[in-house]
């Protein structure tokens, strides 16, 4: 049968291939449970590029399976421990947080991190704040270098460079006295770093595995979402890093496309360093269950710990830390975020290198603007993804019409995840002001409570602030239609990016 190929015909055809890919595009994305506005943000992809669409799915749609995340909860119910128990009963009594610290936005944010996350409150704290990668990092090889017990890394890149190798030298060098050492890093976020490159590191009795990934993968299962977001380090026990830098040369400042790199990290002594000790070991865990390294035994790590009660000096930062990601549906770090926000009485200050909030998140900004709040917001000059940037610039725009103030950092790149905002609340993680932080990735925030550290913080962003350029209406009407429709097209694509 002979097939005359009219106009008509082709219609049809394509017609019905069109149809099918609608149906298959409905069937990928209702199978898995997803918020209304990212399935619409799927549907759309998958509808408006049939083909690409999908290919695009596979890297960045997929979800964790239903193993994986049973893995992830269970590492995490064995954290149900008599310190919760009693800082609640504290909580109730007002009795928990040290006398200065007695505010009721304070309590607020401290029973909600309780509730929603098991976030032990740790008192006795002394917090250094880096802002250069170089100092960070020469510090923490010294940590390492000094290390009696055990160092424990947790990155989501642990780049294969010249930093990487310092780090890695550090490490072996302890490993090789005898420390016990273990090395967590996201495979995806470590581009061409794979197991070869700890094998020695290995062979003098260290250890290193890639988050969830099998024992001796060189690349990730296909999927760009759910990944280790988390920069952490723990040195014997009682120092711990934690913040927004990276292992690499260009968190140094070294990469000529960047330039000067800024990020925010803080070198914290004290009981909080046994906090990060207890993400650390849930994250490892959590990976053994594939690589079939020893598993961490929570019960020796603690076997010596006593939590200790508030101690009245000021120069003590009482602190939680907060983690989240798409294991469980409580969203800890942004509800934190909004509680923030939405409690704030004169000023927020925000870092954040993307700025693609949830609706819920991006109200409280405008909320607080609009009722006289200082809210202050800086972003990069640049991108380092040009979708992410994009829709980074449609919010800043949205923001900006609403009575929000925000700066565009020109000295570099800015890469800090910070919040701070009263006399005496402050937060530093790995969890940006976006959607991808929010639910797709694994990350982890400190929230401090001192006025010593947030005066520090709040003294730095003003100091950026003179490097920056305040964002008006203006600046955004001068911008080119070309450029408008990519922000417009790139916030469509916000619930994905």
């Amino acid at each position: 049968m002979n097939i005359v190929w009219t106009w008509d015909v082709i219609r049809r055809i394509i017609e019905v291939l069109w149809l099918i890919n609608i149906a298959f595009a409905i069937w990928t994305v209702f199978r898995s449970r997803r918020d209304i506005a990212s399935t619409w943000a799927w549907l759309l992809v998958l509808s408006v590029f049939p083909v690409v669409g999908f290919l695009l799915y596979l890297f960045v749609g997929r979800q964790l399976s239903h193993d994986e995340i049973f893995s992830i909860q269970d590492e995490q119910k064995q954290l149900r421990t008599k310190y919760l128990e009693k800082q609640r009963k504290l909580s109730e009594e007002h009795e928990l947080l040290p006398k200065g610290n007695r505010l009721s936005r304070d309590r607020q944010l401290v029973n909600l991190f309780l509730s929603l996350n098991d976030s032990v409150v740790t008192f006795n704290n002394k917090v250094q704040v880096f802002t250069d990668g170089k100092k960070k990092f020469d510090k923490l090889i010294d940590d390492i270098n000094n290390a009696k017990d055990h160092v424990y890394i947790e990155y989501y890149s642990f780049y294969a460079d010249n930093l990487g190798k310092r780090v890695l030298a550090a490490l072996e060098a302890a490993a090789e006295r005898g420390v016990t050492v273990r090395v967590l890093y996201d495979l995806s976020g470590s581009h061409g770093t794979t197991y070869k490159f700890f094998k020695h590191l290995e062979e003098l009795g260290g250890e290193a595995q890639a988050f969830i990934a099998a024992a001796k993968a060189h690349f990730q299962t296909p999927r760009l979402n759910y990944h280790l977001h988390r920069k952490l380090a723990i040195i014997d026990g009682k120092i711990g890093y934690i913040g927004g830098f990276n292992i690499g040369d260009q968190y140094l400042g070294e990469d000529p496309k960047f330039g000067y790199w800024r990020d925010t990290h803080l070198r914290v002594v004290g009981q909080a360093t046994m906090m990060m000790t207890v993400r650390f070991a849930m994250d490892w865990n959590t990976t053994c269950r594939k690589t079939h390294k020893e598993k961490i035994n929570l019960e020796n790590e603690f076997k010596n710990f006593e939590l200790l009660g508030p101690t009245g000096n000021p120069d003590d930062v009482t602190m939680q830390i907060v983690s989240s990601g798409p294991d469980n549906e409580n969203y800890s770090i942004r509800r934190g975020y909004e509680s923030i926000i939405s409690s704030a009485r004169k000023y927020v200050y925000i870092q954040s290198p993307y700025l693609i909030p949830e609706d819920s998140v991006l109200e409280a900004l405008v909320i607080a603007a609009r009722s006289g709040i200082d809210v202050r917001i800086m972003i990069p000059c640049m991108p380092d993804h040009p979708f992410v940037y994009r829709a980074t610039e449609y919010y800043a725009k949205y923001l900006v019409n609403n009575g929000v103030k925000v700066y565009k950092y020109d000295n570099g790149f800015i890469h800090s995840k910070t919040m701070i905002s009263g006399s005496n609340i402050a937060s530093v993680g790995s969890a940006n002001m976006d959607y991808r932080s929010f639910r797709l990735n694994f990350e982890v925030n400190s929230f401090a409570y001192n006025k010593e550290l947030t005066a520090e913080l709040k003294r730095i962003f003003e100091e950026d602030m003179e490097k920056s350029t305040l964002l008006t209406p203006e600046y955004f009407a001068n911008q080119s239609n070309w450029r408008k429709f990519k922000q417009y097209f790139s916030r469509l694509l916000s619930p994905i990016l």
